[in-house]
């Protein structure tokens, strides 16, 4: 799967990511000549290859397949019908068995989605911060109530039942905040631990992407080689 450096050039690629590319294929400008998506994702890595897939043509059906196909890599993660639905009417639009109104529907509604999905998300992020402020305050809240009542207790010692219930007192608030600080302790480690299977997760898929972004580009490259052959047979 090919494109040119003048194609990609058209879509107004970033400063770095086209200084290096031109500096791996050791040109100081663009031209016409044949430059492979595998030569870039070599050169510049998946998503300056990924990037460049705009300026292929005549790979249309491929690369929407693509997408596609690195879409239901996580589709499990996806409760709403309409992104689910969008990736189907996006399949059946490269196989020609969907109409551009279809996909333009489906993407209206999948974006649709796409925004209550970040609210819904916002809204878990600030119930979650709002959570772990509350069980620091409750924390701080409890020891200083066990300090004061240890304070107390010191001062107005009346008799010994009376030390003694404070004491407990002190004791039992101190527990409370160790609690309480114990809580929101394993609460960020519980985030931490959230957001470490989420980098992995997605360095998973980026390994995932980038090997059937080869597998597809090899899959073009047989087909015109069999096409070739088929034609100089004939």
């Amino acid at each position: 799967m090919n494109t040119t450096l003048n194609q990609i050039r058209e879509k107004s690629p970033c400063a770095d990511g086209w200084e290096k590319l031109l500096k791996s294929l050791n040109k100081t400008k663009a031209d016409d000549e044949p430059l492979s998506i595998i030569t870039i994702l070599d050169s510049n890595g998946l998503d300056d290859a990924i990037w460049c897939l705009q300026a292929v043509t005549g790979r249309d059906r491929e690369i929407r397949l693509y997408a596609v196909w690195c879409a239901r890599q996580v589709q499990h993660l996806m409760t709403d019908k309409r992104s689910l639905d969008a990736m189907d009417v996006a399949e059946r639009f490269a196989n020609g068995l969907a109409t551009a109104d279809d996909l333009a529907a489906a993407e209206e509604a999948a974006t649709t989605a796409r925004a209550a999905a970040r609210a819904a998300a916002w809204s878990a992020d600030a119930t979650m911060a709002a959570a772990r402020a509350a069980a620091w305050s409750a924390a701080w809240a409890a020891a200083w109530s066990a300090d004061a009542t240890m304070a107390a207790t010191r001062i107005a010692e009346w008799s010994a039942a009376w030390a003694a219930a404070r004491s407990a007192a002190g004791a039992a608030a101190r527990s409370a905040a160790r609690s309480a600080a114990g809580a929101a302790m394993a609460a960020g480690a519980a985030k931490w631990a959230a957001d470490a299977a989420r980098a992995a997760a997605g360095d998973a898929a980026r390994v995932a992407q980038e090997k059937r972004l080869r597998e597809v580009c090899a899959e073009i490259d047989a087909a015109i080689v069999e096409t070739n052959l088929k034609e100089k047979n004939a």
